[in-house]
């Protein structure tokens, strides 16, 4: 975890002090303060209670999938999404994770877009589109993709992933076709040996799903590491960051 202890301190134990409702998305989403001592960080709070019914998704866990997709990044080492947690807010227990200040008006189209950034992401990109595939990311989104204020790339928005049936639904299609790079097949061959005999991070994850969603997830984990590309749509033109 690449995160300050601060920050993480304060999300964990801080009282939740203000919520401002942001206008997007159907669930309820707040940006939100929360205050511990001196130290007071942005957050975003998504409660349970907020959370719209889905016909696809159990009713009241996509907070729960939001703590799992960040466990997911934090055990492959990849750490592309922000400090989460599960906890009580105002609205009751949801997920509140640690907002990155980030210019709204950049997203993965305006990225993919500028030539000077393709070198400086592309292997991020590589390993967020390796991700989806693990976690069954069913809503990439192109705002999902941010750039905070340090140029680092985050992802954010995981409610709508590890669902038991394969329904990846992404706009990243910069590497169909093309073989998953080493270090990332090398990252999935560790996490398929620990699913064997789950513990810490991966354990907590595992608590967080469904037993036919644990059961799926083991098998994409196989799927991606058989397969060893990024699967594409035949014709679909790529980007190419080379």
């Amino acid at each position: 975890m690449n995160v300050d202890p601060v920050a993480t301190e304060v999300l964990t134990h801080g009282e939740i002090v203000s919520c401002q409702l942001t206008p997007a998305g159907s669930n309820y989403t707040f940006l939100s303060q929360v205050h511990l001592g001196d130290h007071t960080c942005a957050a975003i709070y998504k409660p349970r209670d907020g959370e719209a019914p889905l016909w696809d998704f159990p009713s009241g866990t996509l907070y729960k999938r939001e703590y799992a997709a960040y466990l997911l990044s934090e055990v492959l080492g990849w750490n592309f999404i922000p400090f989460t947690i599960i906890r009580e807010g105002p609205y009751g227990i949801g997920s509140v994770q640690l907002y990155m200040e980030h210019d709204p008006r950049q997203n993965y189209y305006t990225l993919t877009q500028d030539e000077s950034n393709h070198g400086d992401h592309s292997r991020e990109l590589q390993a967020i589109a390796c991700f989806d595939l693990v976690a069954n990311s069913t809503d990439r989104k192109a705002n999902h993709l941010i750039v905070s204020t340090d140029g680092k790339l985050w992802s954010i928005d995981h409610g709508l992933t590890f669902h038991a049936d394969t329904k990846i639904r992404t706009v990243i299609w910069d590497f169909s076709g093309e073989a998953i790079p080493e270090h990332l097949m090398a990252a999935l061959v560790d996490l398929a040996a620990q699913l064997e005999s789950p513990q810490g991070q991966l354990l907590e994850l595992l608590e967080q799903l469904l037993p036919e969603e644990i059961v799926a997830l083991k098998e994409r984990v196989q799927w991606v590491l058989g397969e060893g590309t990024y699967p594409g749509l035949p014709g679909r033109r790529r980007r190419r960051y080379q």
